[in-house]
């Protein structure tokens, strides 16, 4: 059946009646839905902000705890160096009446002989008169290990507190068994990190050890006794590795859910472990819950009240649409259900019948709405007074241009007026009759996103400077007006020392000090050069017009100078780099950008060469460094290739007894032209270019080889070091290629030795650290080279496992001066007592040598003794000797 015009707004009024109350049931079950999600969603962020809090604490107790233990670690060292040297029968009676162990938390330190009684202490009534039968005096007796030991206290410590003991074992002379050093220390020190006031009247915090001998635990302010978990229930320890977790009530004595983390210490055989409350971290969300409850209980009758109202008023309309609604006309419905605006343009013509404007006739509300009118506003109107001045006069022109070609389409960026309600717009005319059919779209958001996008194209996202696709296609566009204008200068920047600040500090930090020196530079530029950020640490200045090079170097000065002062950058950091600056100025120095980007480069590397921290302009004598070094890979690579690499040996000796005990392998290169080369002509170049990497192979490989080939000889064999650089480590798989090699040659491990200089361990570098364990584990002997040139702490050498400690020749060539000696035996002894051997380097004289015989050091190297044999005159020479004597 034909429905009437009359009978659709009806039809549509009724549908509304029965729409209204489904609409309100979607609204409603959207807000419960929105309501209930937001609420697990609250709760779901407490829970792993609780478990992150919990992971948190856990991570600070944790190390709180490392440093007490520490702390603890280094006194007890040092009470048993002073104890073994010093033989003071009143060493912490003396020590306790110069202040010290005077803190309430020390309950008792002493020193207890080999037959378990007290001979030293700082107080007489905090240690048992006996410990011979203590496990831990026990366990020192039978162990010639001296590191430190964490137990619990047995009976007959104080009573009225809770005690946690350190012990050390104490050796005579002849490393036989002296007794041990006992730290009785407050079990509540250990659990004073935080209180009550910082995890909350639930919260628990403990301690324990990874072997399971004590757990002291601090529940709210209350500090438990060591020895076993109190508020946490044993079979909800579980495996403590893996990251927080959640612990419903079952698995606390108190019955109180909790979330708990779990810390190994990276030092120590201890665990920390923090526990919060899941009541007191879900409170907020639990409020959020009730209270959106109640909004969404409110929404929902409100919502209910008004499809109730909406459906009424939609039957009274649709009785009353039966009554009055006329037929609308077909193009009136399709053009105001458009998005686009749509007008009709009549032509306006004067006496000679040329168009002199236009006059709108009809248009749809969309439209209208572009210029912040309605349709009744708009029509009637004159087109050269839609846009004002100068625009208007050109839309004009446009709708002209259409009537004479009957069609035109064009984007268009609409003229700045408050009226206009959109940026851009595409506007299409077709001339129908008369007159002009006009449809205007808003395309001002995809204007934008292509705006933006062009703009993230030549920005670096980090800096927000121009990057290098905006300098590779924008410089070319500069040369004609830089030739008219007297000149365009390139400054190719370099950051000294990035990489080190990168190494240290981390990429964060990295990336903060990129962003420094970008403002620091825009404050150094004039207003009309360019800063663009070429890639990693390197920033482009273009310079326009450059006149001179005085101008140019004045500017290039003032960087140099303004990034020799530290950049802080927060929390008390500062970083201090350089600046080398390469420059290249157009048309001298090139004809196009990617010339102009290579010489700057080149001569930036000159600078740097020279010593860093300067300034140089491009000079066509710079070229022959950068070929000379592409000439030296060439060769090195040659080198390689045709096997012209051979391994020289140095002896080791004993210093007392001159027997040969082991010998290092030094590199050589047997060039064909220019002879044997000096490490120090490739060595250098090798490491900076990547090529150290094979060429360590095959150091490993003439190494094992030609151990092999002496053990086939008959001769009596000693270990052999070999050095592994940094890079070598980095790549990985230095443990594999070494095993392959004495696998292949049928050499033991114990004959092959691997030395790494200190510096290349700097810091936590776990995949060099895995290398060294899985060395070791192979039984290969680890040295620590060129020992005091680098970074080492204490703490690290420890950590690190190594053999045989190498002290660089800078501190065996200070042997004759008293502070020499003196540092040199801190070093020795600190080695001996991490059961370290030590090797001199670089012993010259035989005054040198007698020193390093009277202070213990085990094994001496130097051209006093030896200059590095070739393989066959070190066999000749050392190898034939019964006991492998020395001459």
């Amino acid at each position: 059946m034909k429905l009437t015009a009359a009978s659709s707004p009806s039809r549509t009024n009724t549908i509304l009646a029965i729409v209204w109350p489904v609409l309100a049931v979607l609204c409603a079950a959207a807000l419960w839905a929105a309501t209930i999600l937001r609420a697990d969603g609250d709760a779901e962020r407490s829970r792993l902000l609780l478990l992150k809090e919990a992971d948190t604490y856990a991570q600070a107790y944790e190390q709180y705890v490392t440093r007490s233990i520490a702390q603890m670690d280094q006194i007890t060292m040092q009470l048993k160096h002073s104890w073994e040297h010093g033989g003071r029968q009143t060493l912490l009676e003396d020590m306790r009446a110069d202040g010290m162990f005077t803190d309430h938390a020390f309950v008792a330190v002493g020193i207890v002989g080999a037959d378990g009684k007290v001979r030293s202490s700082t107080r007489r009534n905090g240690l048992p008169d006996d410990l011979l039968d203590a496990a831990f005096f026990a366990q020192h007796r039978n162990s010639n290990s001296s590191a430190l030991r964490v137990d619990i206290a047995p009976a007959g410590f104080d009573a009225t507190r809770e005690v946690v003991l350190f012990t050390r074992r104490l050796d005579r002379f002849d490393e036989e068994f002296d007794g041990i050093v006992v730290m009785a220390v407050d079990a509540a020190y250990f659990t004073s990190f935080v209180g009550q006031s910082t995890l909350g009247a639930d919260g628990v915090l403990a301690m324990a050890d990874t072997d399971g001998r004590f757990w002291i635990e601090q529940a709210g302010d209350e500090t438990g006794r060591p020895g076993g978990p109190r508020t946490l229930h044993q079979a909800s320890l579980g495996v403590h590795a893996g990251g927080p977790r959640l612990v419903d009530d079952k698995g606390f004595s108190d019955g109180v859910a909790r979330a708990m983390g779990w810390r190994d210490s990276a030092v120590y055989p201890v665990v920390a472990m923090v526990a919060l409350s899941q009541r007191d971290g879900s409170a907020a969300a639990q409020l959020y819950w009730e209270e959106s409850r109640g909004r969404a209980v409110a929404g929902t009758v409100a919502l209910a009240l008004m499809a109730g109202l909406a459906s009424l008023l939609s039957l009274r309309a649709a009785s009353r649409a039966r009554e009055h609604e006329a037929v609308r006309l077909a193009y009136r419905t399709a053009t105001e259900s458009a998005n686009d605006g749509f007008y009709m343009a009549a032509p306006v013509r004067d006496r000679k019948g040329q168009i002199v404007d236009f006059r709108i006739v009809d248009c749809n509300e969309r439209g209208a709405s572009f210029y912040g009118l309605t349709r009744r506003d708009l029509v009637g109107r004159a087109v050269s007074t839609m846009d004002r001045g100068h625009a208007g006069a050109e839309l004009v022109a446009t709708y002209r241009q259409a009537m004479a070609t009957g069609f035109h389409e064009e984007d268009r960026r609409m003229p700045l007026d408050e009226r206009l309600a959109i940026a851009w717009g595409r506007r299409r005319l077709v001339r129908v009759g008369d007159g002009l059919a006009i449809t205007l779209q808003d395309i001002s958001e995809r204007k934008q996103h292509e705006t933006e996008m062009e703009r993230l194209a030549n920005q670096d996202a980090l800096t927000g400077l121009r990057n290098r696709s905006w300098l590779l296609n924008h410089v070319p566009t500069l040369f004609d007006a830089a030739a008219r204008e007297g000149g365009l200068a390139l400054l190719f920047i370099d950051l000294d020392e990035f990489k080190q600040v990168n190494d240290s500090h981390g990429h964060g930090t990295g990336d903060a000090l990129l962003v420094a020196a970008a403002r620091r530079l825009g404050a150094l530029v004039r207003p009309g050069d360019d800063i663009v950020r070429f890639g990693g640490d390197e920033f482009v200045v273009l310079m326009r017009p450059a006149r001179d090079e005085f101008q140019v170097a004045a500017v290039a000065d003032r960087i140099v100078a303004a990034f020799a002062r530290p950049f802080a950058l927060g929390e008390g950091l500062q970083a201090s780099v350089g600046a080398s600056i390469g420059i290249a100025v157009y048309p001298r120095d090139g004809q196009d950008v990617g010339t102009l980007i290579t010489h700057a480069d080149i001569a930036m590397y000159a600078a740097k060469h020279e010593g860093k921290g300067q300034h140089r302009f491009y000079d066509e004598k710079l070229s022959g460094g950068i070929q000379k070094r592409a000439r030296l890979k060439l060769e090195l690579l040659d080198a390689i290739a045709g096997k012209q690499f051979v391994l020289h040996y140095q002896p080791r000796v004993d210093p007392v007894s001159n027997r040969l005990l082991s010998m290092e392998a030094l590199l050589r290169w047997q060039h064909p032209g220019r002879g044997m080369v000096a490490p120090g002509d490739f060595i250098p170049f090798a490491e900076a270019s990547g090529l150290i990497v094979p060429i360590g192979d095959i150091v490993i490989e003439q190494a094992c080889a030609q151990l092999a080939a002496w053990g086939r000889a008959g001769a009596l064999l000693v270990p052999v070091s070999i050095n592994v650089s940094a890079r070598q480590f980095e790549r990985g798989g230095v443990k594999s290629r070494i095993e392959e090699a004495l696998t292949r040659h049928g050499v033991l491990a114990a004959l092959l030795e691997v030395e790494i200089t200190e510096s290349a361990m700097m810091g936590d570098r776990e995949e060099i650290l895995a290398e060294l364990a899985a060395l070791r584990a192979l039984g290969v002997k680890l040295h620590i080279d060129d020992f005091g040139t680098g970074y080492s702490s204490l703490s690290q050498l420890r950590t690190l496992r190594m053999d045989v400690l190498k002290v660089d020749r800078a501190f065996t060539a200070e042997l004759d001066g008293g502070e020499g000696r003196v540092f040199f035996e801190a070093i020795v002894s600190m080695a001996h007592a991490l059961g370290m051997a030590v090797v001199a380097e670089g012993v010259e004289t035989a005054d040198q040598l007698q020193v390093l015989r009277e202070l213990g050091c085990n094994e001496v190297q130097g051209y006093f003794i030896s200059r590095p044999l070739s393989a066959d005159d070190l066999a000749a020479r050392y190898l034939t000797l019964p006991l492998a004597a020395c001459a």
